[in-house]
C-alpha cells in the first residue's frame, strides 16, 4: 500500500477517536465555558494551578517580583493567588517571547515521501534529540514508510517574505524507529548532514518535561508546523486549553491537514503536546458535518469539514510510554532527550520494569540483557615519544558506556580545537582513559536507595536527585545555595511570600535550582544530577576511595602527565594528585566545566583547600558563563598558586559538553603545546 494511502486511512481512524473523545467529554467542556462565561479565566483544578503557578516562577517566566506585585493587594487564598500569577503569565509576554519562538520554530521541520516519481508532502516532525525527529504514527507508520520519506528544515519565509533555501536531510529509521499507534507517535533517526553533524546541532532541539506544571485549562497554546504542505506556518491567535485527557489535550486553534506532527507550545514555549488531528462536528450517528450542515463525503475536501476543535498526544504520556520500553531501548539515541525527559535518569538510576508486550521498535545492536562491565583503556606505547603521557578523566553520567567511544568523542572535540590552532590531531589510541563510570553507580547505588523513574517523574528536580544520606544532602544543598548566591539570586521578601501562601513556590531548593536553570543553558536536572554525584564523592569516604582506586588503576607510573579533567572528573583529578606515584614528574593540568570554584567543593578536597598541588606544574582552567556547573568560575580569584582561566562560549546545547570545550582553540592549543605538537 502507498505511504499516502495509508495516512489517509490511519489519518481517518484517528479523526474518528478524536472526534468521540470529544462527544465523551462534551459535559466537561461545557463545564469549563460556564466557569469562564463567570469570570473564571483558568477553570483547573487547585493542584494543577499549583504546579503551574510553581513551574513559572522556579523558571523565571514570571519573576518573583512581579507575581508577589499581581497578588498584595488583597488577602487571596491560594487558588485565587495562582489565577493572578497565571494571568500575570498569559497577559505580559517578555521581548524574548519572539526570539524564543524563532529558535524553537528551526526545531519543526516538513516531512514528504518519495512516491510514483514524485515528492508528496505529507506532515509535520520536530527534533527532541541531536538526532531523533517525533511525529505522529499516522506519518510514519512503520520503519518500510519512514525509509521512503525525507525532511526538510527552514523551509519558510525570511524576514523579507521571500522563500528561504531549506536544507534537506535523510531518515535512517533502520538505525532507531519506535511507534504507537494508540498514542499516534513516531520517533525516527534523522542522519546527519554532510558536514557529520547531528541535524539537533545546527537547528536545535525541543526539551520535552514529564514534569508536572506546563499548561491549565484556559491558558493558550502555539503550534508551528506545515499546513497542507506549505511553508512554515505559526498559529498564536484564537486558542486555548480546552479539555485534558489522561493522554489527550483538546484545544482550539487554527491548524490545517500538513499540520499532523506539529509540535503545541505554551507561551514558554515548552512543548507540551504533539498535534494529532483536527476535531470534526459530528451528527447522532458520528458521522463527519460540513460546516453547511450536511453530511461530509470524502469527495468533499477538508476545506468543508465544520472543525470544532483540536486535539494532541500530551508529552507526558509519550514519555512516559518510551520509559517503559526495555533498557536496550532506552539506552540508544533516547538517552539524549535530555534528563527532564525522565528517559536519561530511567538508565542513571535504576532499571524500569520491561513491559509484557513491546510496541514497533526497530534498534541496533544486541539486548541490553548481554551487558558487560567495562574497564579503562591505557595509551599504545610510545605515544607522544613514550614521556609524555595524555590522560582523559570523565565526569558523570558515562555507566554502561564503552570508553572506547567516550575515547573517541574527547579525542574527536580535542581534534577539532588543535586544527583550528593550527596544530596536528592526535589518534584516539594515543590517550589514556581510566574509566570509573560504572563502578560509581555500583557504589552510589550501593549506599543509596534511588527512587524510581516512574516516581523520580513525580518530583521536582532538586528532591529527586537529592542524596538519601543526611549529610550528602546537606553537602547538595549547600552547593546548590552557594552557586544560587553567586549568580545573584534575588533574596525572598518572605512576608509578601508566607501572606500569599506561596512559601514552597517561591522559596526552598527548587527555587534556587530553578534560578541555576533559567539562568544557565542547563535544564535543572542536569544541574542536579552533577551536583548530586559530586556531593556524594565528597561525603562518603567509601564513594571517593572506589572511585579513586579505579582511576589509579589506569594511569602511567612514569613520566609527565597532561591531564584534562571535566565536570565531576576535575574534582576527582584534584584528589588524584595526593594519591600518585611517585615516578610521575610533573602533571600539566586542564580542567573543564569545574566546580572547583565553590567552597562548599573545595574545602572538602584530600588537599584541604583551594591551593595547587605542587606537583601541578601549570593549570588551565575553562569554563563557559552558560554553564552552571561551572558557577565558581573564574578560580584564580578563589585559588592560591597561578591558574588560567579561559572563558570560551559553548553552543546552548552544548554548555556542559567536554567536546564543545575542547573544541575551543584556545583550550585545544594548550594542551598541544604541552603534548609538544607545536
Amino acid at each position: 500500500m502507498a505511504v499516502t494511502e495509508r495516512l489517509r486511512q490511519e489519518r481517518a481512524r484517528q479523526l474518528a477517536a478524536a472526534a468521540e473523545r470529544y462527544r465523551a467529554t462534551s459535559d466537561e467542556r461545557r463545564d469549563v465555558e460556564r466557569q469562564q462565561d463567570a469570570g473564571v479565566p483558568f477553570p483547573d483544578s487547585r493542584q494543577a494551578l499549583a504546579a503551574r503557578a510553581m513551574r513559572l516562577l522556579d523558571r523565571h517566566a514570571v519573576p518573583a517580583a512581579l507575581a508577589v506585585e499581581a497578588v498584595r493587594a488583597e488577602p487571596l487564598a491560594a487558588p485565587d493567588a495562582y489565577e493572578r500569577i497565571l494571568g500575570v503569565s498569559k497577559d505580559l509576554q517578555a521581548w524574548s517571547f519572539l526570539p524564543r519562538g524563532a529558535r524553537v520554530a528551526r526545531t519543526v521541520a516538513r516531512i514528504s515521501v518519495r512516491e510514483n516519481g514524485r515528492e508528496l508532502p505529507l506532515g509535520t516532525g520536530f527534533l527532541v534529540s541531536p538526532s531523533l525527529l517525533m511525529t505522529n504514527h499516522h506519518v510514519l507508520a512503520d520503519v518500510e514508510a519512514a525509509r521512503q520519506c525525507f525532511v526538510e528544515f527552514d523551509a519558510q519565509v525570511t524576514v523579507d517574505n521571500t522563500p528561504q533555501p531549506a536544507t534537506r536531510l535523510e531518515l535512517d529509521p533502520d538505525a532507531f524507529f519506535v511507534a504507537d499507534q494508540r498514542l499516534d507517535f513516531a520517533l525516527v533517526l534523522v542522519a546527519p548532514g554532510p558536514d557529520g553533524r547531528p541535524p539537533g546541532e545546527t537547528f536545535g532541539w525541543n526539551r520535552l518535561s514529564v514534569q508536572p506544571g506546563k499548561l491549565v485549562i484556559g491558558e493558550p497554546v502555539n503550534v508551528i508546523g506545515h499546513p497542507m504542505g506549505r511553508l512554515k506556518e505559526i498559529a498564536v491567535r484564537d486558542n486555548m486549553l480546552q479539555v485534558r485527557l489522561d493522554d489527550f489535550l483538546q484545544y482550539k486553534t487554527d491548524t490545517e491537514p500538513g499540520n499532523s506532527g506539529s509540535p503545541v507550545f505554551n507561551d514558554q514555549w515548552e512543548v507540551v503536546a504533539l498535534h494529532h488531528s483536527g476535531v470534526p462536528k459530528t451528527d447522532d450517528q458520528g458521522r463527519v458535518l460540513r460546516t453547511d450542515g450536511q453530511v461530509w463525503q470524502p469527495g468533499d475536501g477538508d476545506d468543508a469539514v465544520d472543525w470544532v476543535s483540536n486535539e494532541g498526544v500530551r508529552v507526558s504520556s509519550i514519555l512516559r510510554h518510551l520509559a517503559e520500553l526495555p533498557s536496550g531501548t532506552r539506552s540508544g539515541p533516547l538517552a539524549d532527550m535530555g534528563t527532564e525527559s525522565g528517559l536519561g535518569l530511567a538508565e542513571s538510576a535504576v532499571p524500569a520494569a520491561v513491559p509484557a508486550t513491546a510496541p514497533a521498535v526497530s534498534v541496533p545492536g544486541p539486548a541490553a540483557a548481554t551487558a558487560r562491565a567495562h574497564t579503562g583503556l591505557r595509551a599504545r606505547d610510545g605515544a607522544f615519544g613514550g614521556e609524555r603521557h595524555l590522560v582523559f578523566l570523565h565526569g558523570r553520567s558515562q555507566e554502561r558506556k564503552d570508553p572506547e567511544d567516550l575515547r573517541r568523542d574527547w579525542t574527536a572535540g580535542l581534534n577539532q580545537g588543535l586544527v583550528r590552532a593550527g596544530l596536528p590531531p592526535i589518534d584516539p589510541a594515543d590517550a589514556w582513559f581510566p574509566y570509573y563510570g560504572d563502578r560509581l553507580v555500583q557504589v552510589l547505588s550501593a549506599h543509596e536507595a534511588v527512587p524510581r523513574v516512574t516516581e523520580a517523574m513525580s518530583l521536582s528536580p532538586a528532591e529527586a536527585v537529592a542524596p538519601a544520606s543526611p549529610s550528602a544532602r546537606a553537602v547538595y544543598e549547600e552547593m546548590i545555595g552557594e552557586a544560587a548566591v553567586r549568580w545573584n539570586i534575588p533574596e525572598e521578601r518572605q512576608p509578601d511570600v508566607e501572606r500569599i501562601g506561596l512559601g514552597d513556590v517561591v522559596g526552598g531548593l527548587h527555587r534556587q535550582l530553578g534560578w541555576l536553570a533559567a539562568r544557565s543553558d542547563l535544564d535543572a536536572w542536569t544541574i542536579a544530577l552533577v551536583l548530586h554525584d559530586v556531593a556524594a564523592y565528597l561525603d562518603d569516604r567509601r564513594v571517593r576511595d572506589a572511585v579513586l582506586d579505579c582511576v589509579l588503576e589506569t594511569l602511567p607510573e612514569e613520566g609527565e602527565v597532561i591531564l584534562v579533567s571535566h565536570s565531576l572528573g576535575t574534582v576527582v583529578g584534584m584528589d588524584l594528585t595526593t594519591r600518585l606515584s611517585p615516578a610521575l614528574r610533573t602533571i600539566h593540568l586542564t580542567t573543564a566545566g569545574s566546580p572547583l570554584g565553590l567552597d562548599s567543593v573545595y574545602k572538602r578536597l584530600l588537599i584541604s583547600g583551594p591551593k595547587r598541588p605542587d606537583v601541578v606544574a601549570d593549570w588551565l582552567n575553562a569554563w563557559s558563563p552558560s554553564d552552571a556547573v561551572a558557577i565558581g568560575c573564574p578560580l584564580a580569584d578563589e585559588w592560591a598558586g597561578t591558574v588560567t582561566d579561559v572563558a570560551v562560549v559553548n553552543a546552548r546545547d552544548r554548555a556542559h559538553n567536554i567536546a564543545e570545550y575542547l573544541a575551543h582553540p584556545e583550550v585545544a592549543g594548550e594542551i598541544g603545546g604541552r603534548l609538544g605538537l607545536g
